[in-house]
């Protein structure tokens, strides 16, 4: 890592730099230090620069990594399997089953990321146009949004696109967010972080957002045809919750773009039930840590067991 100084006389900009190759490409990385600083007030910045960029450095080698799946050819061509037999695709919805998911997957992933619209109230509010009077206006506006997503993703002939994907974040937080569908802006950095308050992921730095998404997409197309629709579907999810490009809402969005892959390729969605929200969490971090897809798919699995039962209700 080395100082960079640019600008002239009394406008002179100090940046912390460092170049890395990342396959057939060197690519280079910059830590904004401050304007006309002193030499010593560049050595007291430096430390906590390397610091940042040392964690951008692994940040970007973990987002771009090569998607492997984890599963070995055999279990790859079981889910396969899986699916031709129609052990899944027997799940096909009607329109009365579909106002049952749409219902319970706005309730289940609006309450994974804190909403504290119950159940009933989310039932009222599609079904009645009832609004409880103890809710915010914003919670209320996303459950809505939540709803009319999920009518989206149906009608929608796009498996995935950054268009699409910014779609989505617009339909979801129209009426709640005023960054609905933009993607981070360069200096806005985001970061989960744990009951504890421990940051358990950090997101993608900004300005590598729309780069990033471009190699969801295109990994997508290349492979639609070669791995199962759920593998499919888990990774995008996956690799998308890793780059997390917006301020915030990119859980709700990535469960969207998982049910629009699932339903791209003939197969019913699936609701991430908010009981099993520590599972969910888990096979984020599995994934993002040891490159482990197994949970998400085993996740994935165990709520066709759960659409089973709502859908017969």
């Amino acid at each position: 890592m080395h100082v960079e100084v640019r600008g002239e006389d009394d406008k002179k900009k100090y940046y912390l730099a460092h170049s890395f190759r990342r396959g057939k490409k060197v690519r280079k990385i910059r830590f904004y230090l401050g304007l006309n600083l002193s030499k010593k007030e560049v050595e007291n910045k430096r430390k906590h620069a390397e610091k940042v960029l040392k964690e951008r450095i692994e940040q970007y080698e973990t987002i771009r990594d090569p998607f492997h799946t984890a599963l070995s050819p055999k279990e790859l061509e079981e889910l396969k399997t899986l699916e031709a037999k129609g052990s899944i695709r027997v799940l096909h919805l009607n329109e009365r089953d579909w106002i049952k998911f749409t219902r319970a997957f706005t309730y289940d992933t609006n309450a994974i990321e804190g909403s504290t619209v119950t159940d009933l109230e989310v039932k009222k509010i599609l079904g009645k146009n009832e609004w409880p009077k103890n809710r915010t206006k914003y919670e209320i506006s996303e459950t809505y949004g939540v709803s009319e997503a999920i009518t989206y993703i149906r009608t929608t002939r796009c498996h995935i696109s950054l268009r699409l994907i910014k779609k989505l974040h617009e339909i979801v937080f129209k009426n709640s967010k005023p960054f609905a569908g933009q993607f981070r802006s360069k200096g806005t950095e985001v970061a989960i972080v744990d009951a504890e308050g421990n940051v358990v992921h950090r997101g993608a730095p900004a300005t590598e957002i729309v780069k990033l998404l471009g190699e969801i997409v295109r990994w997508y197309n290349q492979n639609k045809k070669k791995y199962s629709s759920i593998v499919l579907a888990a990774v995008v999810h996956n690799q998308f919750e890793n780059i997390h490009p917006f301020q915030d809402g990119n859980g709700r969005v990535g469960r969207l773009l998982l049910n629009n892959i699932l339903l791209k390729h003939d197969l019913p969605p699936i609701n991430v039930e908010l009981k099993n929200r520590k599972r969910y969490y888990n096979s984020l971090q599995e994934y993002q840590k040891n490159r482990n897809i197994r949970p998400t798919i085993e996740l994935i699995l165990k709520e066709y067991t759960s659409l089973k039962r709502l859908i017969k209700k």
